[in-house]
């Protein structure tokens, strides 16, 4: 089974650094404009419930039954969203937060533990329910920070949370080969992947 993990497309908090996190920022014009149809067609893509994923899923898969799984939406960055880092660059609370390598409690949010563990699960939820359903791929369309947590816990090869980054509009492809599936809880890198148009 393949499995497709994808973050949505460019919004305008992107473009000026923002944290969006759990709010529900639409793609940018430019961010819809940028993304291409997928070269292949899945009857069923799990979204994040922000529409910024869902329109992103939308455009890539057109025609494909969307489920939404709560979990899959992003950090709660709680006093932090909507701000950029230049923002909040004489901020205590955001400077600790950073310095202490984005690991704590964001005033009013989560912290990074916490939100790998919800991330991953479901995640992992949902490798298991395409398996027992014998599915031929699973693709999810979320958020950056889903993304980085999901690899983080269960790709190999093994990669720390920031090595995961990827751009609006890409992702990876991974395969599931089920002896290291239930050994490991693992899943292969085959490739990253981009659903953006070539400029």
């Amino acid at each position: 089974m393949n499995v497709y993990l994808l973050r949505h497309g460019r919004t305008a908090w992107t473009e000026q650094h923002r944290y969006q996190g759990r709010r529900d920022i639409p793609l940018s014009p430019e961010g819809e404009a940028e993304l291409r149809q997928a070269d292949f067609a899945p009857g069923l893509v799990w979204v994040s419930p922000l529409s910024r994923a869902r329109r992103t899923a939308e455009l890539l898969f057109p025609g494909a039954e969307q489920r939404v799984e709560p979990d899959l939406v992003e950090m709660d960055f709680g006093a932090f969203e909507g701000r950029s880092y230049r923002d909040m660059e004489d901020d205590p609370a955001y400077r600790a937060w950073v310095d202490g390598g984005c690991w704590g409690r964001c005033p009013g949010g989560e912290d990074r533990p916490g939100f790998c563990l919800r991330a991953r699960t479901a995640v992992e939820r949902l490798v298991d329910r395409a398996l027992a359903e014998g599915r031929e791929e699973l693709v999810i369309v979320a958020h950056g920070g889903v993304l980085m947590a999901a690899m983080e816990g269960l790709a190999l090869p093994e990669k720390d949370y920031f090595d995961w980054q990827t751009a609006p509009g890409t992702g990876y492809l991974l395969t599931l080969e089920p002896a290291l599936w239930r050994e490991s809880r693992r899943l292969r890198l085959l490739s990253p992947l981009s659903y953006r148009q070539e400029t």
